[in-house]
């Protein structure tokens, strides 16, 4: 196993983790409701976030993967979490002007996002936020996530933080066995009727732990 960062030429691998993360247990997630399209184009469209100019949390320079014989097999985010939604918006808009879609297209997407709004977690702005952890199946139980988890402490130990937060939708015990054992641990969770009507999950659980 290898630990690097990603690179432009990983943006394909870096969708999937997004997309897939972002659906945990469930069969849809954020960009899957948000876009409305499916999966294939989904997987274009946040293939082209993750290296646009405008660097987001979705960007490939905010992750980390881990390979197995010089392939892709897991990856995860790690970065500030502050400003992170209004980058995020930056890069979908750059992204959809660049591939046709007009203003009215960019807001209904902005309206159908809003789901998460009631019920997201994301916690202080000064601490560090690891999100969009996946693993592709073929290689789970190997130790990835916690290899990946213990070099995004490390990332946000040398930017000087002290608390990082993981979020994950509630009900995904796996994860949540994962974070545990990484030493996070629970600090709150929100809960929304309409959210979990469009996902199927009650809503967010956030954890923390020291750096």
């Amino acid at each position: 196993m290898t630990i690097r960062s990603a690179r432009p030429e990983d943006a394909a691998f870096i969708a999937r983790t997004i997309l897939y993360s972002m659906r945990g247990y469930r069969p849809r997630g954020w960009f899957d409701v948000a876009l409305g399209w499916p999966e294939a184009e989904c997987l274009d469209f946040v293939a082209r976030v993750a290296v646009a100019r405008a660097v987001s949390m979705w960007h490939v320079s905010r992750f980390l993967v881990a390979e197995i014989n010089a392939e892709p097999a897991a990856a995860l985010c790690a970065v500030p979490a502050a400003g992170t939604g209004p980058a995020a918006w930056r890069a979908l808009e750059e992204v959809g002007l660049s591939t046709g879609l007009t203003a009215p297209d960019l807001d209904a997407i902005r309206r159908r996002g809003a789901y998460t709004r009631a019920c997201w977690v994301q916690g202080g702005e000064g601490e560090w936020m690891i999100e969009h952890v996946a693993t592709d199946p073929v290689h789970r139980g190997r130790g990835l996530v916690q290899a990946l988890i213990a070099h995004a402490l490390d990332a946000g130990r040398a930017a000087g933080f002290r608390q990082a937060l993981i979020s994950f939708l509630i009900g995904n015990d796996v994860a949540e066995r994962a974070y545990a054992k990484a030493g996070f641990g629970f600090v709150e969770e929100k809960r929304d009727p309409a959210f979990e009507a469009i996902i199927g999950a009650p809503g967010f659980r956030r954890f923390v732990r020291t750096m």
